[in-house]
């Protein structure tokens, strides 16, 4: 969820696991059933165990919510995910893998699209943002989209264009914070680096790749409370453009550098980015130094995200905030339609959409703001609606469909509960909550409300609804953006959560699976629902 009120900014633009060192983990000295080992899908960095640890007690832990109808829980499958997306390209390159495994067709935004009932697509952009959808065998021109959206980026840091820097003997890393994050969470973690770089092939052409460094890379180390006697009374400020600089290594003559790379570390003075740093990327990469032309990384905090609690009840992990939510849509859409026959009797076209940038604004070419969604709606509707030769199909479209904003919403904390709404306080483990603001910070309206909560009530899942104090100001999502900018029907829902924008969050194991179903059921039954409520007619 974005923290200011940057996300009015787009409306008027859009008008058309592994730890990386050895296994060494603690827990409790009572007695317990043994912890179960479960393997990761892919291996890891080399060097590094394939395995990772669910904090569990026996195999039934993940296999039911005990929230509506029984079904396989999807928490391990959230914690994989979470623990490969460490940047939003890596949520997005997974999310494509998952696709392309279920069948999903890859669009390129630059071809010309066939497209078919009962056809399943999707396409990314800038591989930071993704739009999939599956198309119900019994399409009519002028059916909806029913489209559930989120976003993949999360508050962090992230290198400057000129990152090398030294003080005091040590090598620094000049960053910039990205969002409203919480950054004295960042101070004193164990801190690496992932994005994407551009390599320059032997044949002259560019290459764009993602990397991910898994071992402890950097450090944004605190005062001792010696040299800062007051910091329990008067409250950690530290400056942003001083104190929140990591630190990468001692001073350059003094860190180990491989013989065969001392000519390319000897001009590191003239380089935007420190040797060491590009050493640790080629090696990572399997190229040369000089083979690297553009870099963006992302901070990162290397603890894998795991189940936690005294009954396991809890995800703890990084950047819960938005990708449990972009998960559990697209999974929802996988799982909606991978049997023969899901989509037989479906009219409407089953979308997710995965924005970049939700948490500045979204003002951006992949971000909510770029009329991306709009445009794919109506080349969808074009190339279904073939020899039609009617009027206004694509506006019909819009009109009979519905959004589903789906952001992290604001749980309620023990220790805090005077900042909350007396009467619109969320639990964790009590299911999804809908998001209400009379100033359209939200763009839940009665209509969006009564139909979402429908869904709910006839698949007997819990419901909770959110209202910021009046004393207070009010976060935003991608909702109004996306609702006044296409004109779509919308609800603003979010699983609930503590800690957000903090370098670890956590919310209840339970809610990601009753956000799984009730977007299931969203996808499966909104067409009936919707059509015995009339309001404008």
């Amino acid at each position: 969820m974005v923290a200011g009120a940057n996300g009015s900014m787009a409306l008027s633009r859009l008008q058309l696991l592994k730890p990386p060192h050895p296994s060494v983990l603690l827990f409790p000295t009572i007695s317990s059933p043994p912890l179960r080992l479960v393997s990761q899908s892919r291996s890891l960095a080399k060097g590094f165990s394939t395995h990772r640890f669910f904090c569990t007690k026996s195999d039934g832990l993940l296999e039911d919510s005990g929230a509506g109808e029984s079904s396989p829980s999807i928490v391990g499958d959230l914690l994989d995910y979470l623990n490969e997306s460490w940047t939003q390209f890596h949520a997005t390159a997974e999310a494509k893998r998952q696709l392309i495994a279920a069948g999903f067709r890859l669009l390129n935004e630059n071809d010309d699209w066939d497209l078919q009932p009962g056809g399943r697509y999707f396409f990314t952009r800038n591989m930071s943002s993704l739009v999939a959808f599956a198309v119900g065998e019994k399409y009519n021109i002028g059916s909806g989209f029913h489209v559930i959206a989120a976003h993949t980026d999360s508050p962090c840091l992230k290198l400057k264009p000129r990152s090398a820097s030294s003080k005091s003997g040590f090598l620094m890393v000049n960053v910039q914070t990205y969002g409203g994050g919480l950054w004295h969470t960042w101070f004193d973690r164990d801190l690496s680096v992932a994005g994407r770089v551009i390599l320059k092939a032997s044949d002259g052409s560019y290459v764009h790749k993602l990397v991910k460094v898994r071992r402890p890379l950097l450090r944004i180390p605190t005062l001792a409370i010696h040299l800062d006697r007051t910091v329990n009374t008067e409250g950690f400020k530290p400056n942003f453009e001083s104190h929140l600089v990591p630190l990468l290594a001692t001073k350059l003559e003094k860190a180990q550098v491989k013989s065969e790379d001392k000519k390319s570390l000897s001009i590191s003075s003239k380089s935007v980015h420190h040797s060491l740093l590009l050493q640790v990327l080629s090696e990572e990469l399997g190229c040369n130094v000089d083979e690297i032309m553009g870099i963006e990384l992302n901070v990162c905090d290397t603890q894998p995200s795991c189940l936690g609690g005294g009954n396991n009840e809890f995800i703890f992990s990084g950047r819960l905030d938005n990708l449990a939510s972009s998960y559990c849509a697209f999974r929802s859409l996988l799982d909606s339609c991978k049997s023969p026959g899901d989509l037989a009797n479906e009219q409407a076209i089953r979308m997710v959409a995965l924005f970049d940038n939700e948490e500045v604004g979204s003002n951006s070419i992949q971000g909510a703001g770029a009329p991306t969604m709009f445009q794919a709606m109506r080349r969808i509707v074009d190339c279904l609606a073939k020899d039609y030769i009617g009027e206004g199909a694509f506006e019909r479209a819009i009109r009979s469909s519905f959004l589903v904003s789906a952001d992290m919403a604001h749980g309620l904390h023990p220790n805090f509960s005077d900042k909350y709404e007396e009467h619109h306080r969320p639990e964790l483990q009590k299911g999804l909550v809908i998001k209400h603001n009379a100033n359209q910070r939200y763009a839940t309206s009665a209509v969006t409300d009564f139909l979402f909560k429908e869904v709910a009530n006839i698949h007997n899942l819990p419901i909770q609804e959110f209202v910021v104090r009046n004393d207070m100001g009010c976060g935003s999502t991608i909702g109004p953006i996306l609702a006044s900018g296409v004109g779509i029907r919308t609800v603003d829902c979010g699983i609930p959560q503590l800690s957000m924008h903090s370098v670890r969050e956590i919310c209840g194991k339970e809610d990601v699976d009753i956000a799984y179903k009730h977007f299931m059921a969203f996808f499966q039954s909104f067409s009936d629902i919707d059509g015995r409520l009339s309001v404008d007619f």
